[in-house]
């Protein structure tokens, strides 16, 4: 599995020449606020990212990939599925500023979980988001996803949400994960 399409997007793996733009959104502090340890400084530390979403690909058959708006071709941050240390399947995206607002983050998210559910016969996919993070909390809960309690992740808490194949009303024989 190498491209997922939305009415309006492509999903596809990242590829040469990636790092420099998803750098633009992955450097932005109000894009990075509520992702991981934030902003990444230098392109060094993005190129490097990109390569363990490559290897991760290539170990589980799905990662975080770019995100393009199909009008423009940009690419505008990216969307997908990471198995964890703990082996849950999460899902998580990251948008550039300027694309927030059009229901991308829930058009990309929406195309992961279906493709969990369908393609990679995955059980269950959980989310996590920052409590003020309002429209991430948004995003999760038109998927579909209910919330779960809460955690620590990265030294804040974060909301968990869960959605399961049964609960998304997708066969679950022979599923994974």
């Amino acid at each position: 599995m190498d491209l997922l399409e939305t009415p309006r997007l492509l999903l596809r793996p990242f590829g040469p020449g990636d790092a420099a733009v998803v750098h633009g959104v992955y450097s932005d502090p109000v894009v990075m606020r509520y992702v991981a340890t934030g902003p990444i400084k230098s392109l060094a530390v993005t190129e490097r990212l990109l390569l363990d979403y490559d290897a991760h690909q290539a170990r589980h058959g799905y990662s975080f990939w770019a995100v393009i708006e199909q009008a423009s071709g940009s690419l505008i941050g990216d969307a997908g599925l990471y198995r964890t240390p703990s082996g849950e399947v999460e899902l998580g995206y990251t948008l550039g500023a300027r694309w927030w607002g059009r229901g991308y983050a829930t058009e990309a998210a929406s195309r992961w979980v279906a493709c969990a559910f369908g393609e990679l016969g995955i059980r269950e996919v959980v989310a996590l988001a920052e409590p003020a993070n309002v429209g991430s909390l948004h995003v999760l809960e038109k998927l579909g996803m209910r919330r779960d309690g809460e955690r620590l992740a990265f030294g804040r808490p974060h909301a968990v949400f869960r959605v399961s194949r049964a609960a998304a009303g997708a066969p679950v024989a022979g599923g994974v994960g």
